[in-house]
């Protein structure tokens, strides 16, 4: 186990989750799964416990129930080096959640993700602080991030 996992609480819809997060990432396997057994809040058979690794990071869950919620304050960053890679994982994080602003997403768990262009670092860290403020305008404009639209803001004249 890594020295430092994010841990991720669901409220009774885990095996769910599992499906849905391994059929999104490409990069992802299911470590272990534990089941409750006659002991603890979740009803026997049903999964306790599950690591699932993800584009190589671990991450640790549990079906704990309804104590706990997911918010925006804590969020997962997904690095895109192309429109297709940010158009694949926005469309597929997005069925049942709720597309925000500036490339987040509140997925249909309520987890939340950011979903950005490599790119977009390096063009708001232009040392023309007018052209980092176009791109900084634009981005606010957008939902999903949109590479050329970017692109063209840091290129406007």
């Amino acid at each position: 186990m890594q020295k430092i996992t994010p841990f991720l609480w669901f409220d009774n819809n885990l095996e769910e989750a599992i499906k849905f997060y391994t059929s999104v990432f490409k990069k992802s396997k299911v470590k272990n799964i534990r089941r409750y057994g006659d002991a603890g809040p979740g009803k026997k058979g049903t999964v306790m416990t599950a690591t699932l690794v993800i584009e190589g990071q671990e991450f640790y869950m549990l079906n704990g129930g309804p104590h706990y919620k997911f918010s925006p304050a804590i969020s997962f960053f997904v690095s895109c080096k192309t429109q297709k890679e940010i158009d694949n994982y926005w469309d597929k994080l997005s069925k049942g959640g709720k597309p925000n602003r500036c490339g987040w997403i509140d997925d249909k768990f309520g987890l939340t993700w950011q979903i950005v262009p490599e790119i977009l670092g390096e063009l708001l860290g232009d040392k023309d602080p007018v052209k980092a403020n176009r791109v900084m305008q634009a981005m606010l404009q957008m939902d999903k991030m949109d590479i050329k639209k970017l692109k063209a803001a840091y290129n406007q004249k």
